[in-house]
């Protein structure tokens, strides 16, 4: 086994990286601000609104994020996994609407991919183009042969993906079907004939999800010979990994924001945090939090130079991201008391992000099932 740098390989440049981004994010996506664009209407049966900021879209292309993994012979920047990492986890701590965590995650599949015509997708990536993954069945089956969408010989799709995550803010999918050859992977725009897009109803107002119906729909294939299947297998672990830090991120905010409240607001003459069954529950979300970041920041580092034990590593991050994601938002409801629960309190948005995050590619008892599997062998 290859040994891991030092502190995961977080260097100067990834440190520099997350600095600027928490600071940009806090310039320009505060919670306030945040609230005012995607919760301004309470209404349930408000329109089914796919809100977000494209100027700040524009604004971080232009700082390179969609570029950081990215292979410098696509244009891009080439750093390691964790500077991903890094940039998932501040947009986690700003719950930020925008397709930037898709669209890295699109970037880890397309580098598995390993064509001429994945490296011209990852090309238009690292200027900008928001790409997202089209994968998951009607069923919710995410696996890598699990697609029911079929291609012909001329590439044209027709089938259904569901679950697609930001697909109203992309230009772009990367589609999993099936072809004589077995699971490829096909690259289909955004404005394609014969694609149908049908938005879905989520809590998380922070994010969107469609299905997708592709009748006859021109794609371009890349991979060959069945390797889709392989590609998308090769890119979970830095999948997972994205998950967990930005349910890492979301946690710290929720915890950082219930100290905050518990130092401030009184009761019995005494500031919330004096009691003992206030103070210990919020140390214990401290821990599994750092718990959860350690364990992510090691996958992402093992992706780059132990790849034999990422997916392990992985599954063992969101697993305890998922615990992580429901305690922090529990506490931080029952915490603020009376106003935990209102729209007007801002845990809100946090707290419907963090509950989708956790059943996205599995939750953790699905985690710990699979890591079973792995570390003592499926029952007979």
């Amino acid at each position: 086994m290859a040994e891991q740098p030092k502190n995961f390989g977080f260097g100067e440049d990834e440190v520099m990286l997350r600095d600027s981004a928490r600071k940009f994010l806090a310039d320009h996506c505060s919670s306030d601000k945040l609230h005012r664009l995607v919760a301004d209407d309470y209404h349930i049966e408000r329109p089914n609104e796919c809100i977000w900021d494209q100027g700040l879209w524009q604004q971080i292309v232009d700082l390179g994020w969609t570029a950081v993994c990215v292979p410098e012979a696509a244009g891009g920047i080439g750093m390691p996994t964790v500077a991903a990492i890094a940039l998932a986890e501040e947009v986690g701590r700003a719950a930020f609407p925008s397709p930037l965590s898709v669209t890295l995650g699109s970037t880890f599949v397309l580098n598995a991919c390993d064509s001429a015509e994945a490296t011209a997708a990852l090309a238009d990536i690292a200027t900008g183009k928001a790409t997202t993954l089209a994968i998951t069945d009607a069923t919710g089956q995410w696996s890598s042969d699990a697609t029911t969408i079929q291609a012909n010989n001329q590439g044209r799709l027709d089938g259904v993906a569901a679950f697609v995550q930001d697909a109203r803010k992309c230009e772009q999918f990367v589609v999993s079907a099936r072809s004589e050859d077995g699971v490829d992977l096909y690259l289909v725009s955004a404005d394609a004939a014969g694609l149908t897009l049908d938005p879905d109803r989520i809590i998380d107002l922070t994010r969107d999800q469609a299905r997708l119906t592709f009748s006859n729909v021109e794609g371009v294939r890349l991979t060959e010979a069945g390797r889709g299947a392989k590609a998308l297998d090769a890119a979970m672990p830095a999948l997972l990994c994205l998950l967990a830090a930005d349910m890492v991120g979301a946690g710290e905010w929720l915890l950082q924001t219930t100290v905050d409240y518990a130092k401030t607001r009184v009761q019995f003459e005494r500031p919330l945090g004096f009691f003992q069954a206030v103070k210990h529950p919020l140390v214990n979300v401290m821990l599994q939090i750092d718990n959860a970041k350690s364990l992510a920041y090691n996958a992402a580092c093992a992706f780059d130079h132990n790849p034999e034990e990422a997916l392990k590593l992985a599954r063992m991050a969101k697993s305890e991201a998922n615990d992580m994601a429901v305690f922090s938002s529990s506490r931080a409801v029952q915490f603020h008391g009376g106003i935990g629960f209102t729209w007007e309190c801002y845990v809100h948005l946090f707290f419907k992000r963090q509950m989708h995050s956790q059943v996205m590619l599995g939750d953790a008892k699905y985690q710990r099932a699979l890591l079973a599997d792995m570390v003592i062998g499926k029952a007979a």
